[in-house]
């Protein structure tokens, strides 16, 4: 068996279940540019009690602005040997093939970060499904960007050049438009609108520490993010 078939056929076991729902976990999940990946540097700063969920990946460390990227501390990168051995023996949570990488979050890591507090990862709108079905306890926090003009000024200085902006630019809104319509159209997403980073901060940690219920903040949260969406929408 190739180990593309092997990712696609990869069941959770009831280890991997039961590490999810012994352990307190809050998913960040954001659209390219809200801020999702600041916030979960911000957090795991705080005395607070949170610890980064660290992924899995068979790809090699890349170069994030001029830094390399550290084995345990950005990812545990490791061979596709080890990747088919933690597969065959059911040690991860969930796995990913994409463009011939394997990513996936292991049951050890998830328990390790547990061990220390909020157990914090930044993942995709399908990765929190895939948690979802196992324990609805699972908190999902969807940051938004407070505007369509401030989130287009800062995706713009991710790229060198206008060039390089309006070449990403299709996909980056496609990416956006499915994922904030899929938030929008189930229950479970806490929206924080990412106006103010001190304050985003501070609310996803009293969100993730308190239990899993919803109020007026998060009802207005959610209809900024439906603006948002009809306004990117609107903008070919």
């Amino acid at each position: 068996m190739t180990t593309e078939q092997l990712v696609e056929e990869y069941h959770i076991t009831d280890e991997a279940r039961a590490a999810i729902e012994q352990t307190k976990i809050a998913l960040l999940v954001g659209i390219s540019g809200a801020g999702k990946d600041t916030i979960k540097k911000e957090l795991l700063q705080r005395e607070a009690g949170f610890c980064d969920i660290i992924s899995h990946t068979t790809r090699a460390p890349r170069q994030n602005a001029g830094v390399l990227e550290q084995d345990g501390q950005d990812y545990h990168f490791i061979d596709e040997t080890e990747a088919r051995r933690m597969l065959e023996h059911g040690e991860f949570i969930e796995a990913k093939y994409v463009h011939g990488t394997i990513y996936g979050t292991s049951v050890r890591e998830v328990r390790r970060a547990g061990e220390q507090g909020v157990a914090v990862t930044d993942i995709d709108v399908q990765g929190v499904v895939e948690y979802k079905e196992v324990s609805q306890a699972v908190i999902a926090v969807f940051v938004v960007p407070p505007s369509y003009e401030v989130w287009i000024g800062r995706l713009r200085q991710r790229y060198a050049s206008e060039e390089e902006f309006l070449d990403e630019w299709p996909k980056r809104r496609n990416s956006a438009i499915k994922e904030l319509t899929h938030a929008l159209e189930v229950p479970y997403y806490h929206f924080v609108i990412n106006d103010d980073l001190e304050r985003a901060v501070r609310v996803v940690d009293e969100i993730a520490h308190r239990p899993d219920s919803f109020n007026r903040h998060d009802d207005e949260a959610r209809l900024k993010a439906r603006d948002l969406l009809d306004a990117i929408k609107n903008h070919q």
